[in-house]
C-alpha cells in the first residue's frame, strides 16, 4: 500500500483546551519534533522534562523560538529531570501541573544497550514506574472535570514484538518477544503503564513505532551515520548480509500519528504506527549512495564505501507493521513515500553538516561503531 495525503485535523481541535503539556524527552529526536509542532500549531505551554544526555539537543525549539519572535520561557520550559530521580520527577510533575502527558523519554540505541543494558534498565524501566506514580498522584489531585480530559500517552516501538519472517506484520494483538537489552526494558515499560491502567485507572494510550528517521536525528542511527560517512568517504558499515528488514516511518508522519492517539485514542489501547515503508538495510544504504551520487558527484559512486561488517549480536530479521487500526479508527495514514521522506533527509543532513559536528563532538561520538560486546561474550561461551 502506497502512502497516501492525508487530512489531519488542526491541532487546537485536538487538543480540546488542554493548555499544559508535558513532554518527556522532549529534546530527543522524536521528542523534539513533538514540541515543535505543538510550539507552532497551538497555544500550548509545554514543560520539557528531559536529562539533556548524550542525544538531547535543543537548537530546532530554540529555532521554532526564535521564528514566533519568543522568549524561551514563554510557552517551552525545560525541567533537567533524570526520570531515575523520582523526587525530582514528582516535583517537575507538579510544576507543570499538566493536561496531557506524552512520554518519550527514552534510552533507545540497540547497540548501546548491548554495551551498557544497566543504563537502559534504569531508564526505561525504573524511569516510567517513577513517571506513572508522579502521574497517578497528579490524577489524583485533578478536579472531577480536569480528570475528564487527561490523558497519558507512552510512545514505544515495535522491536517488543520481536523478529518477523519472510511474511506477516505487527499489529496490536502481536505476543512481545523482545530480543535485545533495549527492546526489553522497552517491553517491560509497555506493561507496566498497562498495569497502571488497569489497576489503578489511569487514563493511558500506548504506541507502538517502526523506524523512524528525518532531520534532526543523532547521527548514531543508520540513515544519518550512512550520510556522514559516505560525505566523508569513509567506509559505510553494512551489518552482516545487509538483509535486515525494517519499516521506515518519516518523523513528521509519526507525529501527526501520535497527537491523533494522545487525544482521540482509546483509553487502554495500544496502535501500532508504520509508513509501509519496508526496506532491506542494503537498498536503505543503497538509496543514500545513489541519491548522494545526483547530489554531491565524486569520482567514484557512493555505493563503492559500502562495507559489509560482522553482524550485530541478536539481530532482529524482519520488522513490519500493520496500522489498520490507527488508520480506521483515527484516521491517520502516513503522507511520505519513503523515497519522498529520504531525499528531504538527505538534502538536510548535507545543509546541516555543522550541527552534526557539534552534536557529535559534545557527545563525544565520531562515528565509531557500538554493541559489538556481545560477539566476544558469544565466543567465549561457546568456546
Amino acid at each position: 500500500m502506497d502512502p497516501q495525503q492525508t487530512t489531519t485535523p488542526e491541532l487546537s481541535e485536538l487538543l480540546e483546551g488542554r493548555q499544559r503539556i508535558l513532554v518527556t524527552g522532549g529534546a530527543g529526536f522524536i521528542g523534539g519534533a513533538v514540541v515543535r509542532r505543538l510550539l507552532r500549531e497551538s497555544t500550548a505551554t509545554v514543560f520539557n522534562v528531559d536529562k539533556m544526555s548524550y542525544a538531547s539537543d535543543l537548537s530546532s525549539i530554540e529555532g521554532v523560538l526564535k521564528e514566533a519572535g519568543q522568549a524561551s520561557e514563554d510557552r517551552h520550559h525545560l525541567l533537567k529531570v533524570d526520570l531515575t530521580d523520582a523526587e525530582a520527577l514528582a516535583a517537575a510533575v507538579r510544576q507543570a501541573d499538566p493536561d496531557l502527558v506524552m512520554h518519550l523519554a527514552a534510552e533507545s540505541h540497540v547497540d548501546r544497550s548491548i554495551e551498557g543494558p544497566g543504563d537502559f534498565i534504569a531508564s526505561n524501566v525504573t524511569g516510567t514506574f517513577h513517571l506513572l506514580q508522579a502521574i497517578r498522584g497528579h490524577w489524583d489531585r485533578l478536579s472531577d472535570e480536569r480528570k475528564k480530559q487527561f490523558r497519558l500517552h507512552h510512545i514505544s516501538t515495535d522491536e517488543v514484538f520481536g523478529s518477523l519472517g519472510d511474511v506477516g506484520r505487527f499489529s496490536e494483538t502481536t505476543p512481545y518477544d523482545p530480543r535485545s537489552p533495549y527492546s526489553a526494558s522497552k517491553a517491560a515499560s509497555d506493561h507496566l503503564v498497562s498495569a497502571w491502567h488497569h489497576t489503578y485507572g489511569l487514563p493511558v494510550v500506548l504506541t507502538n513505532c517502526s523506524n523512524n528517521y528525518g532531520p534532526w536525528q543523532f547521527p548514531e542511527k543508520l540513515i544519518p551515520v550512512v550520510i556522514l560517512k559516505a560525505v566523508a568517504g569513509e567506509p559505510i558499515p553494512l551489518y552482516g548480509d545487509g538483509a535486515n528488514v525494517r519499516d521506515w516511518l518519516y518523523v513528521e508522519d509519526h507525529v501527526d500519528a501520535l497527537l491523533l492517539a494522545a487525544t482521540k485514542g482509546g483509553l487502554g489501547h495500544s496502535y501500532c504506527i508504520g509508513g509501509y515503508g519496508e526496506r532491506t538495510n542494503k537498498q536503505v544504504v543503497e538509496a543514500i549512495c545513489h541519491l548522494l551520487d545526483k547530489l554531491i558527484p565524486s569520482k567514484s559512486a557512493h555505493s563503492s564505501l559500502i562495507t559489509p561488517v560482522t553482524d550485530r549480536p541478536g539481530h532482529d530479521r524482519r520488522y513490519a507493521i500493520d496500522p489498520t487500526k490507527i488508520s480506521e479508527e483515527l484516521g491517520w495514514t502516513s503522507s511520505h513515500s519513503f523515497e519522498k521522506g529520504l531525499k528531504s533527509t538527505v538534502k538536510w543532513f548535507l545543509k546541516n553538516h555543522s550541527w552534526c559536528k557539534k552534536v557529535r563532538e559534545r557527545a563525544n561520538y565520531q562515528g565509531s561503531r557500538l554493541g559489538i560486546a556481545g560477539h566476544g561474550l558469544l565466543q567465549a561461551q561457546n568456546s
